[in-house]
């Protein structure tokens, strides 16, 4: 129980960015809605805020009656900020300039799904460990290289909190909840929303390597993880073999015979899927980004890019540039 508030409902606050995920916010707010309803007193209030007052919409076009970004404390104890997208449209001043003003106010400052990068762009996580959505993992790690990134489902560092996407906003209410009302209340209301295997903190976001290819062999997934850890500087086959304990035929044999690709493509594959990413997420040059993904230079990233997504890597940007014109 969080005896500093009382009998008082605790004020809650989520501001919108553009092009927010609707699951990933609503995840995050209706647990406390529920808290209310099964406590049948107003434990929590739920306040949305925007750039402006206004709406703000979600990726699915859903629009959110919002305020405009807070000002005062006032009540606030929780403040959140939720984006999804590309984090291209993630450039929000003003956005950054409230939760630094709610942050010296003494307010609690968390982030939801694309969320703590723009925490991490306000200067509110330097020297803190944190989580966001797997798929802005890159980006964060180019833009912010001190960041202490975490793959959890979501982290609570002091009074910073941090979550990916889709349920884990869930879980992290769950333990939000459960911090002031005990663990008995806080089970009510997840199973309120039929989630009864309640994920810990450091489970991890994304399903096992052998569930994403749909293979189970040992060696073959160990170098799979191994690529997907070594996108910048990739290892030559014959290192490969000898992490696995294999020859370097078997390797190739079970490439061929279990993911249709040979060694090279499958490594090239996943090194050019970084890339895409890093293209839409992050402001690095495109040099640069050939560079992270393991490649000499930029035109042969380009010419491979080309080929793997019929573009080349400055349309790729162009077109994600474009997406969050349209989103502000």
């Amino acid at each position: 129980m969080d005896a500093g508030d009382g009998d008082q409902p605790q004020e809650i606050g989520f501001i919108l960015v553009p092009g927010f995920a609707l699951m990933s916010f609503a995840s995050g707010c209706e647990p406390f809605r529920a808290a209310n309803d099964l406590a049948g007193r107003p434990l929590y209030r739920l306040r949305y805020f925007g750039e402006a007052e206004g709406r703000v919409a979600a990726s699915s076009g859903a629009e959110i009656p919002t305020e405009a970004l807070p000002r005062l404390r006032g009540h606030l104890h929780t403040l959140f900020v939720c984006a999804g997208g590309e984090p291209t449209g993630w450039d929000r001043p003003e956005i950054h300039a409230a939760l630094r003003r709610m942050s010296r106010l003494g307010v609690r400052i968390g982030g939801i799904s694309g969320g703590p990068y723009l925490m991490a762009a306000a200067g509110l996580l330097t020297d803190r460990a944190f989580t966001l959505h797997w798929e802005y993992a890159g980006a964060t790690v180019e833009t912010f290289p001190e960041a202490r990134l975490s793959p959890a489902r979501y982290v609570a560092d002091g009074d910073r909190l941090s979550c990916g996407g889709g349920v884990a906003p869930l879980e992290m209410a769950h333990a939000l909840i459960a911090e002031r009302m005990g663990e008995a209340f806080a089970r009510r209301v997840s199973d309120w929303f039929l989630h009864t295997a309640i994920g810990a903190a450091d489970d991890p976001q994304r399903a096992c390597a052998a569930e994403r290819y749909g293979i189970h062999h040992p060696a073959l997934l160990a170098v799979l993880e191994t690529m997907e850890k070594t996108v910048e500087a990739p290892l030559g086959r014959l290192a490969m073999a000898r992490l696995a304990s294999i020859s370097p035929r078997h390797l190739d044999r079970l490439f061929l015979g279990k993911l249709g690709l040979s060694f090279s493509a499958q490594y090239r594959a996943i090194r050019l899927a970084h890339g895409r990413r890093l293209l839409r997420q992050s402001p690095l040059r495109i040099g640069e980004i050939a560079t992270a993904c393991g490649f000499a230079s930029a035109a042969h990233f380009s010419r491979r890019y080309r080929s793997e997504f019929g573009c080349s890597p400055s349309a790729e940007r162009g077109t994600a540039t474009d997406k969050a014109a349209r989103s502000t």
